[in-house]
């Protein structure tokens, strides 16, 4: 529970500037502090809880960053709280609802993009949930206890895109669990070339720890490379705290007093979580765990929305468990899969939040996402649970993409052999949130789950595209493909305590979606820019030469594969796909086109209507930048 929340930080946004009929907004920024019992029946799922010491109450204390966005005169808003939980410690919702730039303090106009959340009224918080995010640049972390003189192995994966002599025992900018021995004779590190070489354990004297946090590598490590580093830490964090910080953060801004702190003191009605990536992993491991229910037995989360998750959950509940890591060989990233399983513990109580999982073609592509309806042989689909619903969100990538697409970056992990996929679903997430509200609030059925199906041959092997993709002029499929699979990380992994290296066993099955005749994705919701293309639009893309392992797939991103401009340059190219001139003749006809289909996404409930007109100015400017 909370036991107080000290504010910092209060402030009206904009200079009061209205968001339609919501109003004013104002922003608060402080600190949540938490004390829980750790002997409840629920806590004994977080791993190590029964060692964290405890006050003077027997409950275990720790702290997190919080930020609130609220209608200043709060009984102006639509009486929803939206928890967006923080993706590395970055708030994601606005970006992802407003369509706008990520920032860790929104003040600007440009901060808050259409307005989306704040005209329909949405109250929307972030605590700090993760322990091993800095406070730098604005970043939102969670202070928690440690397990005094527990000590044990931790696996560090590390995959450079430059070369580099020097890397830090974590994921990017996060903080390490740190060796106790920079000595340490029973630590080790294999290499795999690219991700499909075997692991070739690095001799002990090529490589060094350069202090606890970081390790050194003879001659630099090689861009492109899979290092795994096994090593031994003391004292873990209780990472799984996470849960229950996220969990009462709701549960004190819905129920709690003003008496109590409470700056929304009665007036939140329903209470959303919201998830992206990283964070759309914690949600799925949030509901496995079944901690969406608080001490007092209330459940906590009308709905909860997993996006970009996939079938992978994380290192949230680990001993030594890395949050940050992104890795289908994490020790969170384990059977089941499906709604049937995922969600065992929510059913056996008998109450369950809906829930969206949305997905764009990039988990596809990962390995991982069609496991969320099949069952893990692979031979059938399986249905989301009846409280669910599942959406691919057809020929995207992990983000939305942009136009014109960003160039190389930290943050792409560098380049890709082919332009990034510039198709923007925010549309359809919107679409998404307006949905499930009205299920929760008014009991209006959501349309139904559309993602690829084995039963009418929508759900293909990945491999079986290649010859199609290979056919088009400049295109480089890739010459590996990843499946998600099996991994044994020994008796005590129940526990939260991994054995390292895992067994591994022979790959699930997975699939992607089919493809029409330009290479589309023909499964899921098809936005405007497949339905009306004027390229090939894929959830794939190779990693460039230039960052080591050309044939292994780039990290979330996908290709724009663009259409020949005249029926000249497509022959004189050998392109099997009809050119944007033989398709549509003008740009006005092309924009006709692009309105009929948003209008029938509209009608299917797919995109808000209030969306179509921003839509077409923006297939506007993709005609431009294509047919430049």
């Amino acid at each position: 529970m909370v036991t107080s929340l000290e504010i910092q930080t209060r402030a009206v946004v904009l200079d009061g500037q209205p968001f339609g009929a919501t109003g004013a907004y104002e922003k608060i920024a402080g600190t949540l502090r938490f004390a829980v019992d750790p002997a409840h029946h629920l806590h004994q799922r977080v791993t190590d809880i029964g060692l964290a010491p405890r006050n003077a109450d027997g409950r275990v204390e720790f702290s997190g960053d919080f930020y609130l966005l609220k209608p200043v005169d709060s009984h102006k808003g639509n009486g929803r709280l939206l928890l967006d939980v923080a993706n590395r410690g970055r708030k994601v919702a606005l970006g992802m609802f407003n369509s706008t730039p990520r920032v860790p303090d929104p003040a600007t106009a440009e901060d808050f993009g259409n307005g989306f959340l704040m005209r329909r009224g949405y109250t929307v918080a972030w605590v700090g949930w993760q322990v091993d995010v800095p406070r730098r640049d604005g970043l939102m972390a969670l202070d928690v206890p440690r397990a005094p003189g527990v000590s044990g192995f931790v696996r560090c994966r590390l995959r450079p895109n430059v070369r580099a002599a020097t890397l830090a025992l974590a994921d990017r900018y996060h903080i390490p669990n740190p060796t106790i021995d920079l000595d340490d004779p029973q630590a080790w590190i294999t290499v795999r070339e690219h991700g499909g070489a075997a692991a070739v354990t690095v001799p002990r004297p090529a490589w060094r720890f350069s202090d606890a946090g970081h390790i050194e590598m003879q001659g630099g490590f090689t861009p492109g490379a899979i290092y795994d580093v096994v090593y031994r830490s003391a004292h873990p964090p209780l990472v799984g705290l996470s849960f229950l910080a996220v969990r009462d953060t709701a549960a004190f801004l819905r129920w709690a007093s003003a008496a109590d702190g409470n700056p929304c003191a009665g007036v939140i009605e329903r209470a959303y979580l919201f998830g992206v990536s990283q964070s759309g992993r914690f949600l799925r491991h949030l509901l496995h765990l079944g901690l969406d229910e608080d001490e007092q037995g209330r459940m906590v989360f009308d709905a909860v929305m997993p996006h970009v998750a996939g079938g992978r959950r994380g290192e949230f509940n680990l001993r030594f468990g890395q949050p940050s890591l992104n890795s289908q060989e994490a020790a969170g990233c384990l059977p089941p899969f499906n709604d049937a399983g995922l969600f065992a513990r929510l059913r056996e109580r008998g109450r369950v939040p809906r829930v969206f999982a949305t997905n764009t073609s990039a988990e596809y592509w990962r390995g991982d996402a069609s496991l969320i309806h099949t069952d893990e042989t692979g031979t059938r689909d399986a249905e989301p649970a009846e409280f669910a619903r599942t959406y691919l969100f057809a020929g995207t990538q992990h983000t939305p993409g942009a136009i014109p697409p960003p160039a190389a970056d930290a943050n792409t992990g560098g380049r890709g052999q082919h332009c990034f996929n510039i198709v923007d679903y925010a549309p359809l997430l919107r679409a998404a949130l307006v949905n499930l509200d009205r299920w929760v609030s008014a009991g209006v059925e959501p349309p139904a789950s559309a993602f690829p199906r084995l039963a009418d041959g929508t759900a293909v092997k990945a491999e079986s595209l290649e010859q199609f993709f290979r056919s088009l002029p400049g295109v480089s499929f890739p010459s590996r493909l990843v499946r998600h699979t099996p991994l044994d990380f020994g008796p005590d992994i129940e526990r939260g305590i991994a054995a390292y290296p895992p067994k591994v066993g022979a790959p699930y099955k997975t699939y992607v979606s089919a493809i029409d005749a330009d290479g589309n994705e023909t499964a899921g919701i098809r936005p405007p820019e497949l339905a009306v293309p004027l390229a090939t639009f894929t959830g794939w893309n190779p990693r460039h030469p230039e960052q080591g392992a050309p044939g292994d797939l780039m990290q979330m991103m996908g290709s724009t594969l663009a259409f020949a401009c005249t029926r000249v340059e497509r022959e004189g190219s050998g392109d099997p796909r009809l050119s944007i001139a033989e398709r549509y003749g003008s740009r006005a006809a092309y924009l006709e086109r692009v309105r009929e289909a948003a209008q029938k996404l509209a009608a299917a409930r797919h995109v808000l209507a209030e969306d179509i007109e921003a839509i077409i100015e923006r297939a506007g400017r993709q005609w431009d930048f294509l047919h430049a």
